[in-house]
């Protein structure tokens, strides 16, 4: 029945005083394997581009340092989120079911969003209301 997925990420922060979210990609996935595998695919672009490799020569040496044990390693909850078979079995159990799965990371200025929902699922939930109207 869930043949099909919509699948978000989105960047949030703060600026001006108001929460602002940022959308980085939006994929609609013909198969669940494919909304897993983008998924997978987004958090791993995430966690480049926040924790490059330091061997890239595009850095002069030095110029990339850890991040402090007192702040939360994004780039590596990301990279252990996609490594953990387990929570993929469990992300897939939860779409197959028709639930929404939403992934989140954040650190002190950003929080990251994983989304993904059956769209089969979003249909029937706009149909439901439609159900119950009183008539007469």
């Amino acid at each position: 029945m869930h043949d099909e997925f919509l699948c978000h990420v989105t960047a949030y922060g703060v600026c001006a005083g108001r929460r602002i979210g940022v959308p980085l990609g939006t994929y609609r996935a013909p198969t669940l394997a494919l909304a897993l595998w983008w998924l997978r695919d987004r958090a791993s672009w995430i966690a480049e581009r926040l924790d490059p490799s330091p061997d890239d020569e595009a850095f002069p040496s030095g110029a990339l340092v850890p991040v402090a044990d007192t702040v939360a390693d994004v780039p590596r909850l990301l990279r252990a989120w996609c490594a953990d078979t387990d929570r993929q079995e469990l992300v897939a159990d939860e779409l197959a079911g028709g639930r929404l799965v939403r992934i989140a990371v954040s650190d002190e200025t950003t929080e990251y969003e994983l989304l993904a929902e059956s769209v089969d699922a979003l249909r029937m939930q706009r149909t439901i209301p439609a159900l119950f109207v009183p008539v007469g």
